[in-house]
């Protein structure tokens, strides 16, 4: 899971997995794989840090991963 923020200021967590792209029209929209789009107010290049650390912490606490 990643801790975003809605435009209002509100805090919230989404599943990385479900995360399917991430675009900037110039406010930043994520789209999760069943199309709900999200506005956050975090930047494309952070939304991306967040999902790419999320990885890496998961592949290095699963065995095998």
């Amino acid at each position: 899971m990643i801790r975003l923020t809605h435009r209002d200021g509100r805090s919230f967590v989404v599943n990385a997995e479900f995360v399917k792209f991430v675009e900037e029209t110039p406010d930043t929209v994520v789209t999760l794989r069943d199309n709900e789009k999200l506005l956050v107010k975090e930047s494309a290049g952070e939304v991306v840090e967040r999902v790419v650390e999320y990885a890496r912490l998961i592949r290095s606490i699963v065995p095998g991963g």
